[in-house]
């Protein structure tokens, strides 16, 4: 599973997966905070759709953390005030850049909440299309 598909899942689940898993390695390994988490604000960069041009949209407050595990420098950083979410996401991305013997085991436990969060998606869009309507069978 690449980075990018694995900080979303842990980010849409809400935190208790990233919350648990980084626990595993704060147990059994040092780590220390190398930038405590703290807000910046980042760009947020769009395509145009016609011209296919990029142009920036506007910036988002985002929560930034950086953190060392045996020697390894992890990074997470989300959008809003979750400072205790980027730490999480930190210890997380520091413990697969080494491949600590850990990591092999979270593929299930991620695999398993990107389904549910998939199910949920699909439950949502369902209650959605409920309301649509359909021009075309409606009378003038």
């Amino acid at each position: 599973m690449k980075r990018k598909q694995r900080t979303e899942i842990l980010i849409q689940d809400g935190g208790a997966l990233a919350k648990e898993l980084a626990e595993i390695v704060m147990q059994n390994y040092e780590y220390r905070e190398m930038e405590e988490p703290h807000y910046g604000l980042t760009m947020i960069k769009m395509r145009e759709t016609a011209k296919k041009s990029l142009f920036y949209l506007g910036e988002a407050l985002v929560t930034e953390a950086k953190v060392e595990v045996n020697q390894s420098i992890g990074i997470g950083i989300v959008i809003g005030m979750k400072e205790e979410l980027a730490k999480h996401l930190a210890i997380i991305d520091a413990a697969y850049r080494i491949n600590l013997p850990e990591t092999l085991t979270w593929q299930k436990q991620l695999e398993a909440a990107a389904e549910k969060i998939y199910q949920r998606k699909m439950k949502e869009q369902a209650e959605i299309l409920k309301t649509k309507v359909n021009f075309e069978t409606m009378e003038v």
